[in-house]
């Protein structure tokens, strides 16, 4: 069971499980740590960035990108987009399975919340204002910067200790999510919110309401664009 299919896979799993794990946490009625705030969320999900990069290293991702715009950027930067479409395949298997073990988790929590916007608010984001220019501008920025510190922290220039560089990473998230993740809710992964977004819409989640699938390109393509263009960039910075 280790290879960089099925580590990307389940990494992507437990991201998501626990990143909306802890949005439903905060979300939904008569849990201990409902309406905790942003600095929750935001920390929660920096962890399960952690938790998912070490999983999936251990089941033989090496890599751990957990999102395909890391995996697009890592293409570009590489020139080698063989197993793009196949990584791809796994990180959004992993996002909807992560999105259904999570549902299950708070399964008597559902009936309880009578907001449909809160209860897919913990599965995918949205805009806090609706500016679909801004809001893709945002998802852009925001990877970006996922993908070009996380390349600098890896650099032969930073170059961390064994076992210190995941621990960045999570930082890293954690900044982005405090920094920039007002906006639209950081997606900045497309198996983030893509697949999480297609659990809703499929599972039987009493008064769930719609899924706002006119809203669901923005953060697809927009954390590609912004992972094409850090590839880009970084493709000709040879750090």
């Amino acid at each position: 069971m280790h290879s960089v299919w099925f580590g990307e896979f389940l990494g992507t799993l437990v991201l998501v499980l626990l990143g909306n794990g802890v949005c439903a946490n905060v979300s939904l009625r008569r849990t201990y740590a409902a309406d905790a705030g942003w600095m929750v969320v935001t920390t929660g999900w920096a962890i399960a960035v952690l938790c998912g990069v070490l999983v999936a290293q251990a089941f033989g991702s090496p890599g751990a990108n957990l999102n395909p715009a890391i995996t697009l950027s890592t293409a570009i930067v590489d020139g080698n987009y063989s197993q793009l479409l196949s990584i791809w395949s796994a990180q959004m298997l992993g996002a909807i399975c992560g999105a259904a073990v999570m549902a299950l988790h708070f399964a008597p929590h559902w009936s309880l919340t009578p907001d449909p916007a809160a209860k897919l608010g913990i599965f995918c984001t949205g805009p806090a204002v609706h500016h679909p220019a801004a809001n893709f501008a945002s998802e852009a920025i925001g990877t970006m910067m996922l993908v070009l510190v996380a390349n600098a922290i890896f650099s032969h220039g930073v170059a961390p200790s064994a076992g210190v560089g995941q621990w960045l990473v999570a930082s890293l998230v954690w900044g982005i999510g405090l920094s920039l993740g007002g906006t639209t809710g950081y997606a900045i992964n497309p198996a983030r919110d893509l697949g999480p977004r297609i659990a809703h819409a499929i599972l039987p989640i009493p008064g769930k309401g719609g899924s706002n699938w006119s809203y669901a390109p923005i953060p697809v393509l927009g954390p590609l664009a912004g992972g094409a263009l850090a590839g880009v960039f970084l493709h000709y910075a040879h750090l």
